[in-house]
Formats: C-alpha cells, structure tokens, sequence
C-alpha cells in the first residue's frame, strides 16, 4: 500500500482489489463507529457497479451498531429492484448482509411516476435523514463521470451546482441507458468522508486527465473534486 497526498485529495494505491476491499471496508466501519459514538447514529452513501462488490461484501461482515446506520445510493437507474441493473439489487445481495443486514435502508427508486415525480419523492425521503452523510463512497467511469453526473447530461448544471437545493434529481444522457436518480452536488462534497474507489490503468489514466485543468462538465468527476469540503480520499487497485 502507497498513500500520496495533494492539496484537495488523498490517493492511496494497493496492490490488489481484495486488499483494497478490505482496508475501504475497515475505513468506512471505523468511520461509521465513530458517528454512531458521537451522535448515536451514521449514515452511508454508495455507488453500484462491479468494482464495489468485494468492498461490500467485506464491509457486511464489520461488527458494528448496522441497527444504527443507514444505508443508501448515491445514484440509482429508473428500474424495479429486481432488475438487474438495480444498484438497489446489487447492494441488498452484497452488502445488506450479515451484520450489515440489520442496517435501515433508504431507496431511491419507487413505481410511483416518472423519473420527475420519483426523483422529487426521492429528495424528501433523503431530506429526512440526519446529514450530512458521514460516508460517501463514489466511483467513476471511463468518460469521467461520477454518481448519475454524466457527460452531456439533461440536468448536468443543475445536479453539478454547487447550490442546487434539491437533495436528488432526475437525469439522462446518451451514456446513461435508462433514466437516472442521483444525489446532487451538495449532498455529495459535505460528507465527512468522501471517497472515489477506482480500479484499474484505465480509471488512473482518466483521473489524472481529470485532475488536470478543464471544464467540469467534461468530465464531472471534477466536481467533486473541486467542491469537496474535504480531501477526496482516493482508492486505487490495479
């Protein structure tokens, strides 16, 4: 392991994808113990996809107070639980077990509108949660997005402003597939701990590219970089 640190993020590299699962696993347990010590409850925020599968299923198995956190998406797709590409799907079969299993969980997605109407009940439900997330976990695509801040984007300026006042929105693009649900902004960089899993040479070349001067709605990624409240903690695996 190699930690390298800059003025607004953390990078640190491993060298494998399991001793990364484990080491964000204990961080994140350790964190969330923390919140729960100080105020007697946490919450977490985190992303789908393949690569956060191990981390998940490493971080069930932390003994903390799960009765205590919870549990949600940074971002979701416009489809019922049991598809799957349901980020709510993937995080109820990896995570949501063992001792995480006794975690409240928070969805995004209801069949009860359109991605409007769904994103703005999404919104209250996140409204009335203790925030800021204590822990935000994010990853990133090959086209620098992150969460639902996709390239091209419907509601990218909105969903990326800094004072956006919804807590989460409704987007679409042309990378997206389905219709999306994903937190904004300001719920993203006021998390105590903020933290970007990538894996991969391809992921490091792109967030080197990212961190470099450019217009945020290039690559989204940078807004979060550039708005976190704190360093973003990046974890890194070949």
């Amino acid at each position: 392991m190699k930690a390298t640190e800059a003025p607004r993020v953390q990078w640190t590299e491993f060298g494998s994808g399991a001793e990364l699962a484990d080491a964000l696993a204990r961080k994140i347990a350790d964190r969330l113990a923390l919140a729960i010590a100080a105020r007697g409850h946490a919450t977490l925020a985190v992303s789908g996809g393949s690569t956060p599968k191990a981390m998940f299923a490493a971080l069930s198995r932390e003994a903390i107070d799960w009765a205590r956190v919870t549990v949600t998406l940074v971002d979701e797709r416009m489809v019922p639980p049991s598809d799957e590409r349901s980020n709510q799907r993937l995080v109820s079969l990896h995570l949501l077990q063992n001792h995480a299993a006794a975690a409240r969980f928070v969805p995004l997605y209801s069949a009860l509108g359109d991605v409007v109407a769904v994103s703005a009940l999404a919104s209250e439900a996140i409204d009335t949660l203790p925030l800021p997330f204590d822990v935000v976990v994010l990853g990133m695509g090959t086209d620098g997005h992150t969460a639902s801040f996709f390239p091209g984007g419907t509601t990218l300026a909105e969903v990326t402003d800094p004072a956006c006042p919804n807590s989460v929105m409704a987007i679409e693009a042309p990378g997206a597939g389905e219709p999306r649900l994903t937190l904004t902004l300001p719920r993203l960089v006021e998390a105590g701990l903020i933290v970007l899993h990538i894996e991969g040479d391809d992921k490091k070349a792109v967030l080197a590219r990212a961190r470099e001067n450019g217009p945020e709605a290039d690559m989204p990624v940078r807004s979060v970089l550039r708005h976190a409240r704190t360093p973003v903690e990046i974890y890194w695996a070949p």
